[in-house]
């Protein structure tokens, strides 16, 4: 009696478990996911003519640069990014001679599009917006100010590779509109800079 009593009582308990076991399904994704690059910022160098100076006679310096990267999948193929650093300081040079330096802290904001969302290989592309802040401008002794604030689009293409359920290899190139007025002290307009850089990243995600 006890031979027959102990089997049907395991298949009974495994009965009882497999409800279970299918309510419970796949595990679902998180929707957030965090980036860690290192970015070389490569600018355009592009400015006006004006009184006295070529164009494209104005030169900001390329930098390689922290970036922190938090990204919402609203679905499973569209997400949104916000781009952050801290802010970063440039030299300018005029004609090949240092005239001063500034900082500036470009936030961005892109709407992502996934192709190959959960695949081993899942490229992508964005476009945004950027948001960049000037400060500590300190040009000519003081002779030249920038404008502190530039706003324009920004767009960007890229690929995660996934090496592990959560974690990712990722590369990806961004290009922001970045503008400003340089002007005297007094406030009127010299020349206008087009930063406009490309920023070529490469770093790790992970989806929690």
């Amino acid at each position: 009696m006890k031979s027959f009593v102990l089997p049907v009582a395991l298949a009974a308990g495994l009965l009882s478990s497999a409800p279970l076991q299918a309510q419970e399904g796949p595990r679902q994704e998180s929707p957030w996911m965090v980036r860690l690059r290192a970015v070389s910022l490569q600018p355009a160098d592009k400015s006006d003519a004006a009184a006295g100076l070529p164009a494209d006679a104005i030169h900001v310096s390329s930098k390689t640069i922290p970036e922190v990267d938090i990204s919402y999948f609203f679905t499973k193929n569209l997400a949104a990014e916000l781009v952050l650093t801290v802010p970063q300081k440039h030299d300018v040079t005029l004609g090949g001679a240092k005239i001063g330096t500034f900082k500036e802290l470009p936030p961005t904001l892109t709407a992502q599009w996934h192709f190959l969302p959960g695949q081993t290989v899942d490229p992508y592309v964005g476009l945004g917006l950027n948001l960049t802040l000037i400060s500590d401008v300190k040009l000519a002794d003081g002779a030249l100010d920038l404008d502190k604030t530039s706003v324009g689009p920004a767009a960007q293409v890229g690929v995660d590779f996934k090496v592990a359920r959560q974690c990712f290899i990722n590369v990806d190139v961004k290009y922001a509109q970045i503008r400003s007025d340089v002007k005297t002290a007094a406030g009127a307009k010299v020349t206008g800079v087009k930063v406009d850089p490309f920023l070529f990243g490469v770093g790790v995600g992970y989806r929690f």
